[in-house]
């Protein structure tokens, strides 16, 4: 009865409008003062020891790296890069932006960014080029939402604070899938181009190929840094976003000369200033899974949940539902911290692998990201397209069915999740 009247007011005050963090600190407040036992002692403990966790400190660091390349020339040539492989099949650029959104996203580690970086280059070409303006927005409000999928992923740092799973085994997970559903939206993005017959680009020679490689290859390299760096013990996830931070910053400033020196104290604000929320989100969401589970809520799910005959199966399409309804009105790192705690214990008693549903939830955060009401790519789209919500939401249906599609696979084939960690001995 307590964890329904919870959830009902957390839901009441994000429909007022409320941001996330200040809704879960009042809700935590009212939990605690009127319908739980919890010494306040105890909460204060866990108030600090929830936030201390080493992986934490990733977040800014990733956030800081990314807020590098998305202010720099980087994402301009990878898509140079991209163009010249791909460039000549049909949809031409359209391509070109799904594998620069991709290669992006090994480099970012956020959905937005990639949006931002990759789409506001793209898109005045795609138009300028003969491509519909809703083609464009399609193709880069989804592929943009690889920056989540593809590691190194904030999202994925997220799962890992909340359920204590390796952060670098999580990384390993996402490499497979992240390519197949580049892969997935990039035929789609083929075979929309094909049937409206859009304009292709002129096939580029091996030499210009190997040109636009060498240009783009110091950004690129900072995917070797990263993955390289963590799966050959050099260092851990948070160092390797350390790393990230200053090579990004290095690269930006002193090999590519894309940012003058006085615009670094601006971006340094504007991270400071992302990492602070997502901090305030991170804190009151500790709070939030320790009351729960100090009120024993997640034990008793699983607990009825197994009485139900449920098994692995028909949870699993619960859990989906689930997170794409929360999908409607949270952004994606309030899901993972308030949802996965709750349904992660569930899954364990089923025998469900914690990195199989670490990418099953990351996956509905994907399609989450994409549709209205609060789809951050969306926003994001509308802003460099300027158009409505409405109508990008009519635009990116081809590719959102693809995503939802894909959503089954990675639900019923732990296998595509599973191979690589198990090849590399993550599991």
């Amino acid at each position: 009865m307590n964890a329904a009247i919870i959830f009902v007011l957390l839901i009441v005050l994000m429909l007022t409008g409320m941001p996330i963090s200040i809704s879960l600190g009042l809700t935590v407040l009212t939990f605690l003062f009127t319908m739980t036992q919890v010494p306040i002692e105890s909460v204060a403990l866990k108030l600090f020891t929830g936030i201390e966790k080493f992986e934490i400190m990733a977040i800014p660091f990733f956030i800081l790296a990314g807020n590098f390349l998305t202010h720099g020339g980087v994402a301009r040539r990878m898509i140079r890069f991209a163009s010249s492989m791909v460039g000549h099949w049909h949809g031409g650029l359209g391509l070109a932006g799904v594998m620069a959104c991709a290669l992006f996203a090994a480099v970012s580690g956020s959905s937005p960014a990639t949006v931002v970086a990759i789409g506001s280059v793209i898109l005045p070409a795609m138009v300028k080029q003969g491509f519909p303006n809703r083609f464009g927005a399609g193709v880069i409000t989804t592929s943009g939402a690889l920056g989540i999928l593809i590691p190194p992923s904030i999202a994925m740092v997220m799962y890992s604070v909340s359920t204590n799973v390796s952060v670098g085994s999580m990384f390993i997970a996402g490499i497979v899938p992240g390519i197949a559903l580049a892969t997935a939206l990039g035929f789609t993005t083929w075979y929309l181009a094909r049937k409206h017959d859009y304009p292709r680009l002129s096939k580029a020679t091996w030499g210009e190929r190997w040109k636009a490689f060498r240009e783009s290859a110091w950004g690129l390299f900072l995917v070797v840094i990263v993955m390289g760096g963590i799966y050959t013990g050099l260092f851990t996830p948070t160092e390797a976003a350390a790393m990230a931070a200053v090579y990004a910053f290095i690269v930006t400033v002193f090999i590519y000369k894309d940012m003058p020196l006085r615009r670094i104290p601006k971006v340094l604000l504007d991270s400071a200033s992302m990492s602070a929320m997502l901090l305030y989100i991170i804190t009151n969401a500790v709070l939030f899974s320790f009351l729960m589970t100090s009120e024993n809520i997640p034990q008793a799910m699983a607990d009825w949940m197994i009485a139900q005959g449920f098994g692995w199966v028909a949870f699993l399409l619960v859990v989906n539902v689930l997170l794409l309804l929360a999908g409607n009105v949270m952004e994606p790192s309030s899901i993972i911290l308030i949802m996965a705690p709750i349904l992660f214990p569930v899954a364990m008693k089923l025998g469900i692998d914690p990195l199989h549903f670490g990418i099953l939830i990351v996956v509905n955060m994907e399609v989450g990201m994409c549709h209205p009401p609060v789809g951050l790519n969306l926003y994001v789209a509308s802003g460099i397209t300027k158009m409505g919500i409405s109508e990008l939401t009519i635009a990116v249906w081809p590719w959102l069915l693809t995503m939802l599609i894909f959503l089954g696979v990675v639900t019923y084939w732990p296998g595509l999740t599973l191979w690589l960690p198990h090849l590399l001995g993550k599991t």
